[in-house]
């Protein structure tokens, strides 16, 4: 079966944008096992309870919950593990800058 082309919107955080002001988005890559990605693909993820925070210069994402994937055996992921953020030294500085000096918070959209 062949690959669709483009990219596919696996999750949505709808409730984020009725609950929170939006001041800025950045788009940012995502350590994942392969179980993981295969588990995304199926469309199977929830943002509802996420948000990230920045630890010794790193993002880290925290709350998602990616289901195990179901023909997954022992290689499984634990579904509500932390993920790394993949973003630019500078979107970094600037998301430390944001949360520190106003108190905002960090959550994923899509």
């Amino acid at each position: 079966m062949p690959r669709e082309k483009g990219r596919k919107l696996v999750a949505q955080n709808r409730k984020a944008r009725h609950d929170y002001h939006i001041e800025n988005t950045y788009e940012a890559g995502i350590v994942l096992t392969g179980t993981e990605v295969k588990s995304l693909r199926q469309g199977r993820a929830s943002l509802v309870d996420g948000y990230a925070a920045v630890e010794g210069g790193e993002v880290w994402l925290y709350g998602v919950h990616i289901p195990e994937y179901t023909q997954g055996t022992w290689t499984n992921h634990e579904p509500r593990r932390k993920r790394k953020l993949l973003l630019h030294g500078e979107e970094i500085n600037k998301l430390v800058s944001k949360t520190r000096e106003s108190g905002l918070t960090i959550i994923p959209l899509s």
